[in-house]
């Protein structure tokens, strides 16, 4: 700590620099009165308490600003009013819109705030910077469509993979991630390092209409000249030459980012990560004397542009390489992760402390996305699930008071770690235990704290909110219908697949086959052993089941809407039955209790 530069308030001149107007008051709302985002962190302007870290209060404080904030000439952010950035970038006729934030209410308070100081400007296209939600659910908040929308080739396929397969499990994670049922407070949520918070409101998608398929593609919108440099999982950084401003997206920012966030995803490349930092010094260095990007704030000063961006790239190389240097030694991922140190240049940058990820955890990541779960110890082939390993090691110390008492001692000697690793057995022992709990919200408190990193304190608050008081419903969101309509016919089937109770239909046989007439396809899906089959185009053999209908009939139809209006050669009781068998996710599953 005493080696962070907190003297140094260059950042906090950055995030002031260029500031318009705020939108008064700062209260957003769905069309039906519920709020989506507001203000709710004005205690931020108070000095740090002893319930956070200061380097993450000072994160916190530097993210709360919010408003309308001119970049450079012609080029304009309003922060704030969502976890990302929306940027907006003048034309000949109108404004180009880049990352229309979450909600649709959230994007649409935002180009308001925008047009009441820059006049009634129309929309003339639409950028999509990542296939991450938060860079364009809120697209019809300030667009029907009808203009350039512009992302990386593969947009689609990966935006629709979020709301797909591990969508449930990774929502349900998400309200740890960002903190959602926590109060706003010196001692509750206080951001997530790549902002405050994620808006609650309506999301959408309105699929693009033009296509990056390589670094150096130029476009020009509007008159805007745009040369886009493209990046893993559809991401996008873009150049306008002519203003001399780069948007570097998700690429580098004022964090460190995660190659696999709390809440879940598939592990990201951290070579390819680097590649794409190396191609972004070559193509844009020199050429850009403001860069900004989809969540913080702007920086300005080629060379200061050119440094952040080698420190970024430095940053990812460094713990892609270290981690494979000491796994190839024998050293296992929680073990890299407790030796491995950052170098001193990097350690002491604000934009790379690991405020939404961490150097131990993406240390982690790359040994999983190498390795993967096994760290080839067989003593960890085949362990018992977490209640029964707790019960024996309760009982092999002596039952729970006794776990307890021994917790409190590693308590007295302030090894929070181990102490909530002898409480967690506790607990999932004997959920009954109330002093294992209470002791255990104790310690996790302490620990959320003391903790850098916005996305470790939420988890830890989180944790300790469920254990003193259950867990706290907070609403599933459904699928956005642009969502459902932007779903190929196996996708669909897919979705369908996943939610087969494969026990429950372990002996039933089934054939059903989908005539999709709008999209002229041809599809069967056969229940066998507990999976749901499909092939497109399959062989002329009789199925249980013909079914001839639109992809819309299609996707009421499986939310059970019946099957008036569709034609049909079989008895539909083969559909009653594989709808019997659909499991519906848990949307509120316990995560620190059995």
């Amino acid at each position: 700590m005493a080696d962070l530069p907190f003297g140094d308030k260059r950042d906090f001149e950055d995030a002031d620099r260029g500031f318009l107007a705020k939108l008064d008051p700062t209260v957003i709302k769905t069309a039906d009165g519920r709020v989506v985002w507001d203000d709710s962190y004005g205690f931020l302007r108070d000095d740090c308490p002893d319930t956070a870290h200061p380097s993450l209060w000072r994160q916190a404080q530097l993210s709360a600003r919010h408003g309308l904030y001119e970049v450079c000439d012609g080029v304009y952010q309003v922060r704030g009013l969502d976890l990302a950035n929306m940027t907006l970038v003048e034309g000949e006729r109108g404004v180009l819109v880049l990352d229309p934030l979450l909600s649709t209410e959230c994007a649409a308070a935002a180009f308001k705030l925008y047009r009441a100081h820059r006049g009634d400007r129309p929309i003339t296209g639409v950028v999509y910077t990542s296939a991450n939600a938060g860079h364009y659910g809120g697209a019809r908040g300030v667009t029907d469509g009808g203009v350039p929308i512009v992302a990386a080739a593969g947009f689609m396929d990966h935006a629709v993979a979020e709301h797909l397969y591990a969508a449930p499990a990774m929502a349900r994670r998400s309200v740890y991630q960002y903190g959602l049922a926590l109060s706003r407070s010196s001692e509750g949520q206080l951001g997530c390092g790549l902002g405050l918070a994620a808006s609650t409101g309506t999301t959408s998608l309105i699929p693009p209409t033009i296509e990056v398929t390589s670094s150096g593609q130029e476009e020009r919108i509007d008159g805007v000249r745009i040369v886009f440099h493209r990046g893993a999982l559809a991401e996008l950084s873009l150049l306008f030459p002519d203003r001399r401003a780069l948007c570097l997206a998700d690429s580098a920012g004022r964090a460190q980012h995660s190659l696999l966030p709390l809440g879940g995803a598939s592990v990201r490349d951290a070579r390819a990560w680097v590649r794409h930092l190396t191609e972004a010094v070559a193509l844009f260095g020199g050429r850009a004397d403001v860069a900004c990007a989809a969540h913080h704030w702007p920086l300005w000063g080629r060379d200061h542009i050119v440094r952040f961006l080698t420190q970024h790239r430095d940053l990812y190389a460094y713990l892609h390489d270290q981690t494979l240097r000491l796994l190839n030694r024998g050293l296992t991922g929680p073990e890299i992760a407790e030796t491995l140190r950052l170098p001193p240049e990097l350690e002491r940058c604000w934009h790379l402390r690991g405020y939404h990820g961490s150097a131990g955890h993406n240390a982690k990541a790359v040994y999983q996305r190498y390795l993967g779960w096994f760290d080839g110890n067989p003593a960890h082939l085949w362990e018992h699930p977490p209640r029964e390993s707790a019960i024996r090691y309760v009982e092999c110390l002596g039952g729970g008071a006794a776990v307890v008492a021994f917790a409190r001692r590693y308590i007295d000697e302030n090894d929070l770690r181990f102490a909530a690793q002898l409480l967690n057995h506790a607990v999932f022992a004997d959920e009954g235990n109330k002093e294992a709990r209470d002791l255990l919200a104790e310690v996790y408190t302490r620990l959320g704290h003391g903790a850098e990193n916005g996305t470790w304190r939420n988890f830890y608050l989180m944790g300790a909110l469920e254990l003193a008081d259950g867990i706290v419903p907070v609403a599933a969101d459904a699928a956005p219908p642009d969502f459902l309509a932007a779903l190929t016919v196996e996708q669909i089937f897919d979705s369908i697949a996943i939610r087969l109770d494969g026990p429950r239909a372990w002996h039933d046989r089934l054939s059903i086959d989908w005539y999709v007439t709008d999209l002229r396809e041809r599809h069967r899906t056969t229940l066998s052993n507990g999976a749901l089959i499909h092939q497109m185009n399959p062989l002329d053999e009789s199925a249980d089941l013909t079914l001839k209908l639109t992809k819309a009939q299609l996707i009421g139809l499986l939310a059970g809407k019946g099957v008036e209006g569709v034609e049909r050669v079989g008895s539909t009781a083969a559909l009653q039955r594989l709808i019997a068998l659909l499991d519906r996710p848990r949307p509120d599953f316990a995560i620190v209790t059995a």
